[in-house]
C-alpha cells in the first residue's frame, strides 16, 4: 500500500498508530515516511523495537523517525522475563519510553499514563 492509501484507512477509522513486528526499524525509510504523514494528521504513534534506546537514540539514521514517535517500546521480548501484569509490553526488560522527553533530556524518560 502507498502512504496515501494507508492514511485514508487511518483517517477513516480515526486511529492512533502502533508500529510493531517484525521490527519496524528494518524498514526505516518507509516507516519514517509514514510516521511523518501520521504526525501531520495529529495522531499519536507508538513503535515497538527489539533495539535498545541507547542504540537507537545515538544513531543518526533513526533521528527522523524518533522525531515523529511518541512512545518507543524498546528491547526484545524475553520469554524468561515474561510478565503478563505489565502494561503494553510482554517482558520486564522492555521499557515504555517517552521519546520527546528523552530526547530533550538526553536520558531515558519512561512514559507514564
Amino acid at each position: 500500500m502507498t502512504v496515501d492509501e494507508i492514511m485514508k484507512v487511518i483517517d477513516y477509522n480515526n486511529f492512533d498508530v502502533t508500529f510493531s513486528g517484525g521490527d519496524p526499524l528494518f524498514q526505516l525509510d518507509e516507516v519514517t515516511n509514514l510516521a511523518r504523514e501520521i504526525k501531520r494528521g495529529g495522531r499519536n504513534i507508538w513503535c515497538y523495537t527489539g533495539y535498545k534506546w541507547e542504540v537507537v537514540s545515538k544513531d543518526a539514521r533513526y533521528s527522523s523517525l524518533l522525531e515523529n514517535i511518541d512512545v518507543l517500546v524498546d528491547g526484545p521480548f524475553v520469554l524468561a522475563k515474561r510478565d503478563i501484569s505489565l502494561l503494553f509490553r510482554g517482558s520486564d526488560n522492555q521499557r515504555l519510553i517517552d521519546v520527546r522527553k528523552s530526547l530533550d533530556n538526553d536520558r531515558v524518560v519512561e512514559w507514564t499514563m
